[in-house]
């Protein structure tokens, strides 16, 4: 086994995270990282943040985070690439407006300064799972981290990238499951929903599942989202935008209102959430 003596379950007692507002991950509820894939603007990042806390915090009593990007990793260059710090203010006004804890992806090691003034949580996307640079910069702030695992990394190379955060001080870190590369061509990723236990055996750490990225298209979330908690996932991520026809990225796999409320009540009625 490689060296990554913090991360293991050998090395203690499963950690419990909290990311804000009294809501924690790993408390024996799961909990619910939802919005859009990025801030597009103030009026709809409002406009959801009050949407989900009405229908998960105060109807259905789910601990509840907004989530939504600032910046946004693109295969193509000529991509929209997220609205920088003007995000980060809608995004913080958002959370505040509806009194929930707000997290945002952080790419680069000169942004994590700035993206820790407004947000509660920080999360490093597949893409940079393996950006030491980031990941000790992460360390330093002392914010609950979230960290997606790369969609080809081994479990080991996910777990010792969590262990840069633990060895730099930082114990507040959730791990993500995200889906990786497979042969199935009718989802965008395959959903390796193996690690969910696996996770719980050899980790201390607590584990969300990305449940939209691996669907690529909303047909399939509400199926993934079931499977990840029946597994034991302590929650789940998912986008959500009021209109996501009209999103700037990731269209195809966003729920809109009515079809995020199906699925929550659902969950909710099959006593997973």
């Amino acid at each position: 086994m490689v060296d990554c003596r913090l991360v293991f379950r050998s090395g203690g007692e499963p950690l419990r995270v909290e990311l804000g507002r009294g809501v924690v991950v790993g408390g024996g509820r799961p909990v619910v990282v939802a919005g859009p894939c990025s801030v597009e603007s103030e009026e709809m990042i409002v406009e959801t943040a009050l949407f989900l806390k009405k229908l998960l915090v105060d109807g259905l009593g789910v601990p509840f985070v907004l989530r939504g990007g600032a910046w946004k990793p693109r295969t193509s260059p000529y991509s929209f690439q997220g609205h920088g710090e003007k995000a980060l203010v809608w995004l913080r006004e958002a959370g505040d407006r509806a009194g929930v804890p707000v997290a945002t992806e952080v790419m680069d090691p000169r942004h994590v300064g700035l993206a820790a003034e407004y947000v509660d949580v920080l999360w490093v996307g597949a893409r940079s799972m393996q950006n030491t640079p980031l990941l000790r910069e992460l360390a330093r702030t002392g914010k609950p981290v979230l960290l997606k695992r790369h969609f080809g990394a081994t479990v080991n190379e996910w777990l010792c990238a969590a262990e840069y955060l633990l060895a730099g001080g930082n114990e507040r870190v959730v791990l993500v499951e995200r889906g990786t590369r497979g042969f199935n061509e009718y989802a965008r990723f395959s959903l390796d929903i193996t690690v969910v236990p696996v996770v719980k055996e050899v980790s201390r750490l607590p584990l969300l599942v990305d449940v939209s990225h691996p669907a690529g298209r909303r047909s399939l979330v509400p199926s993934l989202a079931a499977a990840a908690l029946a597994a034991g996932a302590d929650g789940i991520m998912v986008e959500v935008h009021p209109r996501p026809g009209e999103a700037l990225s990731d269209a195809k796999q966003q729920l809109d209102f009515p079809a995020a409320e199906e699925m929550f009540r659902g969950l909710k009625g099959r006593g997973l959430l």
